[in-house]
C-alpha cells in the first residue's frame, strides 16, 4: 500500500470513530437534559399541587371566619361620604 493510501485510511477511520464518539456523547447529554426536564416537571406540579392544597385550606379557614365574623367592604368614612372637611 501506498503511502498516501495509508494515510487516507488513517485519516478516514479516526474521522469515523471521531464521528461516532461525538454522537453517543451527544446523545448522552440529550438524554439527560430530556431526563432533567421529566423532574424539573414533576417539581412543578408538586408545587403547584401544595400551593392549590394551601389554597383550599386557606378558603375553608377563610368560609369559616366569615361564619363567626362580620365582614365589610373596608368602606371607612371617606367612602361612606361622612369624612369630609368643613
Amino acid at each position: 500500500m501506498s503511502r498516501a493510501s495509508k494515510l487516507t485510511l488513517a485519516t478516514t477511520s479516526l474521522g469515523a470513530i471521531g464521528i461516532v464518539v461525538f454522537v453517543h456523547y451527544s446523545q448522552r447529554a440529550e438524554k439527560e437534559a430530556m431526563h432533567a426536564g421529566v423532574i424539573r416537571d414533576y417539581e412543578q406540579q408538586r408545587l403547584k399541587r401544595e400551593r392549590q392544597a394551601d389554597f383550599e385550606m386557606q378558603r375553608a379557614l377563610e368560609e369559616e371566619y366569615r361564619k363567626v365574623q362580620t365582614v365589610s367592604d373596608g368602606g371607612g368614612p371617606a367612602q361612606q361620604g361622612g369624612g369630609t372637611a368643613s
